[in-house]
């Protein structure tokens, strides 16, 4: 029993792989292809939806996810399923700053709550809202794996640990300041 993907088809498949993407994202997409056996390009899933997502302002569409099943060969079930579980990957329009706060145990147990609060009444939102001005979505997320620096937040790629509500205000001006805001 094989754990891979078998090819897919479908009837309305897009048959030319060059005119699913722009050059540059397909040329990212192939570095990461490349890096697996090509039965085993599906492997590349994870990052082909960061790369698409990136691309598009930060979240997927049903149209993006079908495009990377077809250029990855994948039933596009496969595809929804890794953009639905993880919490990377956005299906809906998000902020241009997305705050994730972990809020597991060692965070909680560090004072995770105090910093979702001292956001949620800076940024006039709550747990899964973007400001009206699109510039700030704030998430809940489970572990982001920097237990040793809690209570933490990501935004973007950067992770920022050992908040306190003085040190988030200090990180919400630099990116106002860095943005021109």
């Amino acid at each position: 029993m094989s754990l891979r993907c078998e090819p897919w088809s479908r009837a309305d498949k897009r048959t030319d792989k060059e005119n699913l993407f722009p050059p540059e994202i397909r040329a990212e997409i192939d570095a990461w292809v490349a890096k697996y056996p090509g039965e085993w390009k599906q492997s590349a899933v994870m990052a082909a939806l960061r790369i698409v997502q990136d691309d598009n302002g930060g979240y997927l569409t049903r149209e993006l996810m079908d495009r990377v099943a077809d250029y990855l060969d994948m039933p596009p079930i496969a595809v929804y399923e890794v953009a639905t579980f993880y919490s990377m990957y956005e299906t809906e329009p998000v902020g241009r700053h997305k705050i994730c706060v972990c809020t597991n145990v060692s965070c909680m147990i560090r004072g995770s709550d105090e910093i979702v609060e001292h956001l949620e009444n800076k940024l006039g939102i709550k747990l899964g809202e973007t400001t009206e001005d699109g510039r700030f979505t704030l998430k809940e997320v489970e572990c982001l794996g920097a237990c040793g620096g809690a209570p933490m937040f990501q935004i973007g790629r950067q992770y920022y640990e050992n908040l306190t509500p003085e040190l988030v205000d200090s990180i919400l001006e630099n990116l106002e300041a860095d943005h021109g805001e």
